[in-house]
């Protein structure tokens, strides 16, 4: 049986190589997992401006199995844009190591190599494990009052870093918030920190509470910093806020009339529970799949050998190897085994007079729903010989679509379905301003959307609907709720093991699928009880 526990890694670096000309580099870590002898991305810390010595706050989390030899590298890029894509991004260094050999030493510091293999200078990596046993979180929203002035043409740029004691009395970086600029007394975006990243689960371990000013260069100002605990913490409730003196330590030896550098105020502490994944899935929510593939003439003609759309002689092609591939994952959340079908961009029989932008896969528009995913390539083989490959290429309609399906869904007001749209496409979308459009409205719905390139075409327009470059907003400028895009070119994984693909193209379904729910201050339904 395989043992399975939930690990995170910290992670900070050292001696970093220098990229940018007149500063430092602005570097983010990134963790890799081999599969089926292929690199599968798996988080990312955020990126630290201008540091040659980052301690990354943002932890690292993965499944440990036991029984397996799992296969990790940890790269460190210099981040200089919003793209998605490190293929742009100077590589600092990295390493290969197992999961096993950090768990069973804790902490491993191994020097950073670069592609070649060669010492990335002087660059180190110290990598810490721990053990998750809890699912709480606690829920922060702080602000601040007389912060000391620390810029000479203007105010302070402040930003607070939390620290938790380890058994050793080091401290470690758990969580630092985002810049107030030129305020003195700033408000912090609301937060979440799982407690056992905050303080090992223990209410009563110490925590150091660092406000400092942010320095473009690097060089941080410290303000001032007071310590705390969790138990502390949750006495702000109910309108009444809890404060802490901000003590600058040389300050304070220097002026016996010191009193504090400012004073930091909690004005809300929560310790929730934090759902899996799994908990809404063994509680009852469904996954409802639905497909969108592109009949748009850019493919080519179905009978040409050249063309997307042409059946192999085993009945394959790109389009069917990628439902096969995602859908054979997905269908297992699903108990109907019913999955809507439809296509896009085509001219439909008998009068093939005008260009449809969702029809459904078995032209029977009251019943789109296919019977498995059997179902899904059946209706696609059945339909292909009958369709007149037109175009444009339009998104929209078909997000729209399944949105009406998940809108319905969300009335019920309880986490019981949760919807995927997969769609396969050739090329460029068209109608980007009203596809942008449909995703936001989407993303306040249950509703995640994947869309897989497939063929040569360059998607680079892809990426702008992918939230992972930055948050995407509509033409008017509204922002997403939260990311629901994934894109993921099929011309990767041509050549990897068929589990490669549904990996990478569903690995964020999961965290989708929780935050939403949590969006929506939705608890799992409970499983039915089992009769004896």
């Amino acid at each position: 049986m395989d043992c399975v526990s939930l690990v995170e890694l910290s992670v900070s670096c050292s001696h970093l190589l220098d990229k940018d000309v007149g500063s430092k580099s602005d570097p983010q870590c990134v963790l890799l997992q081999e599969t089926g002898g292929r690199w599968t991305q798996l988080a990312r810390t955020e990126k630290v401006k201008n540091c040659s010595h980052p301690s990354f706050s943002e932890r690292l989390r993965l499944d440990f199995h036991f029984e397996t030899v799992q296969k990790l590298r940890l790269g460190i890029y210099d981040i200089d844009n919003k793209s998605d894509s490190l293929d742009d991004d100077d590589f600092l260094g990295g390493v290969e190591l197992t999961l096993g050999q950090i768990v069973s030493s804790k902490t491993v510091n191994r020097p950073l190599l670069l592609k070649n293999g060669k010492p990335a200078g002087k660059g180190t990596i110290t990598v810490t494990a721990e053990e998750v046993k809890d699912n709480r979180a606690v829920v922060l929203e702080l602000e601040a009052k007389g912060l000391d002035k620390k810029d000479v043409f203007g105010k302070s740029d402040p930003f607070l870093e939390f620290f938790k004691q380890g058994d050793d009395g080091k401290w470690s970086l758990v969580h630092r918030t985002e810049v107030v600029k030129n305020s003195l007394s700033p408000s912090w975006k609301q937060f979440c920190i799982s407690l056992h990243t905050l303080s090992s689960s223990n209410t009563e371990c110490s925590i150091k509470v660092q406000c400092s000013d942010y320095d473009s260069d690097g060089s941080h100002d410290l303000i001032g910093s007071f310590t705390t605990k969790v138990s502390e913490l949750q006495k702000a409730a109910h309108g009444s806020p809890v404060e802490f003196d901000c003590i600058h330590p040389e300050k304070q030896k220097k002026k016996k009339s010191y009193k504090n550098s400012g004073v930091v105020c909690v004005k809300s502490c929560q310790v929730v529970t934090q759902h899996s994944f799994l908990d809404y899935v063994m509680g009852g929510c469904q996954i409802n799949f639905t497909v969108g593939i592109d009949f748009t003439g850019s493919n080519g003609d179905p009978r040409s050998p050249n063309s997307l759309h042409f059946l192999s002689p085993d009945g394959m092609n790109q389009y069917l190897e990628a439902v096969w591939s995602v859908g054979q994952v997905v269908q297992d959340y699903d108990t109907d085994q019913l999955f809507p079908a439809f296509g896009f961009g085509a001219k439909l029989p008998p009068d093939y007079q005008v260009a449809h932008h969702e029809f459904a896969l078995n032209f029977n528009p009251s019943n789109p729903y296919c019977q498995g995913i059997e179902g899904i390539v059946s209706a696609y083989r059945m339909a292909l010989p009958q369709l007149r490959l037109s175009g444009p290429t339009n998104f929209s309609p078909i997000i729209n679509q399944v949105a009406s399906m998940a809108s319905r869904a969300a009335q019920q007001n309880s986490a019981s379905q949760y919807f995927v749209l997969l769609i396969l496409t050739d090329g460029e979308i068209t109608d980007l301003d009203q596809t942008r459009e449909a995703i936001v409205r989407a993303s306040r719905l249950p509703l995640s959307v994947i869309v897989v390139g497939v063929g040569p075409a360059d998607f680079q327009a892809m990426e702008l609907l992918d939230g992972d470059g930055g948050t995407l907003r509509s033409p008017a400028g509204e922002a997403a709720s939260r990311d629901i895009v994934q894109f993921i070119p099929f011309r990767d994984f041509k050549d990897a093991p068929k589990e490669a693909l549904a990996q990478n193209v569903l690995a964020e379904v999961p965290s989708q699928l929780v935050s939403y729910f949590k969006m929506r201050g939705l608890d799992p339904a409970k499983p039915a009880t089992a009769k004896a």
